[in-house]
């Protein structure tokens, strides 16, 4: 069911309580360093500006775990915003209570207000109901953009919810509902998928999902090896998910059942430990000697992953091909991260997720030069494994007209 948006509602005179996500890293003397995930809520709060409505923002800010730490403030956040957006951006130091409704109170249409760090209460992650029903008082209509958060069920995102007519969404969960629905649900083909990453463990139900969607899926970083352990080939002493061999003989055995082209690494960039100064060499071939440890795919493979990918024309990538945060083993995942750039201008759907694949595309200089980053790493993994996100699903459906 496609879900109300934004542009449904009418929000002239309105307190517009919305949820966004400005989970962002700070500096050590407390200033934004990357603010990504406020610029991608612009939008939405313009709108909301543009509209004579009152924007009510909430967030959460790092795992305070329902404690109140001044380092994870939402003051600096502040700050950035009221800069991107050119006017003061009003704040309070709590997320509840007579202070905050009388700050509320006082709001003019087209002003903004930030709440204090909702994750200073346990009861947030509790989706405690008498926390969200305090946090419904602050708004007449209700605004999700946090796609980051719309997998869990908590009281800003989904409990909240229980006390609006009006629950929309906002435009950058929009997009990538567009941009993730179509590519899982009607891809132009081939569609290809790239799954990297430590571990198998974490993408079981994407990798299960994606199984019956595309035509090839590329496999590399960590959970290469426990596949090739499966094969009964030498991995040396690279990462292994040894209580997940038998899953991965099911996983391959599935893909061929299903007549999908699973590619591992036919080569490997190895080293004797992980470490800038560590001694590497390339493999001739997928078998690793003892000792040595797969830290990122090699030159064949690197050669094959890109003919494949030269004739996708969707493209979905989540996670690193090596051990991305060690520069000498990143050249892998900064090179995929090239080629997108390349097929995205040749026409291809390129969608890219997760926190290293998206911290490649700025290491490559090409994180405009695909077609959709996503923000939200796990929301974005559960949503590709075809599970149902709490923070969507609350949303209010569109009723279509029958004229």
């Amino acid at each position: 069911m496609v879900k109300l948006t934004i542009d449904d509602l009418d929000l002239k005179n309105k307190r517009v309580l919305t949820r966004v996500d400005f989970n962002v890293p700070l500096t050590d003397d407390l200033a934004v360093s990357d603010d990504t995930r406020i610029r991608a809520a612009l939008p939405t709060i313009k709108k909301i500006i543009d509209s004579e409505g009152k924007a009510i923002l909430m967030s959460h800010l790092g795992r305070p775990k329902g404690k109140i730490i001044d380092t994870m403030r939402m003051a600096p956040v502040v700050k950035r915003l009221s800069q991107l957006l050119g006017c003061e951006v009003r704040y309070v130091t709590d997320c509840i209570g007579e202070v905050v409704e009388s700050t509320v109170k006082e709001l003019q249409n087209g002003e903004v207000l930030l709440l204090e760090n909702v994750r200073f209460y346990t009861q947030e992650t509790d989706n405690d109901p008498e926390f969200a029903k305090k946090l419904a008082k602050l708004g007449d209509v209700y605004i999700n953009d946090a796609f980051g958060t719309a997998h869990r069920a908590h009281a800003s995102t989904e409990g909240v919810t229980k006390y609006f007519d009006q629950r929309a969404t906002g435009y950058l969960i929009q997009k990538e509902l567009k941009y993730l629905g179509e590519a899982i649900e009607n891809p132009k083909r081939p569609f290809v998928a790239i799954l990297g990453g430590a571990k198998i463990s974490g993408k079981i139900d994407v990798i299960d999902n994606l199984l019956k969607k595309v035509d090839t899926l590329l496999i590399g970083g960590g959970m290469t090896y426990t596949f090739l352990k499966a094969q009964n080939i030498e991995i040396g002493k690279s990462l292994l998910e040894e209580d997940k061999i038998d899953l991965a003989v099911k996983i391959m055995d599935k893909g061929g059942t299903q007549h999908i082209d699973l590619n591992l690494p036919i080569d490997h960039v190895i080293a004797r430990d992980i470490s800038e100064s560590s001694e590497t060499k390339i493999t001739e071939f997928q078998a690793i000697p003892d000792g040595w440890a797969g830290v990122d795919i090699g030159p064949k493979t690197l050669n094959e992953f890109n003919r494949i990918l030269k004739t996708a024309k969707t493209v979905i990538w989540n996670g690193p091909m090596g051990v991305f945060e060690v520069e000498k083993f990143a050249k892998g995942t900064i090179e995929i991260a090239k080629i997108l750039a390349e097929i995205t201008k040749q026409g291809a759907t390129t969608i890219v997720g997760g926190g290293d694949s998206v911290a490649a595309l700025a290491k490559a200089g090409v994180t405009d030069k695909v077609t959709h980053v996503s923000t939200g790493g796990g929301a974005s993994l559960e949503f590709l494994g075809g599970l149902k996100l709490p923070g969507i699903e609350a949303l209010s459906d569109k009723i279509k007209s029958t004229n």
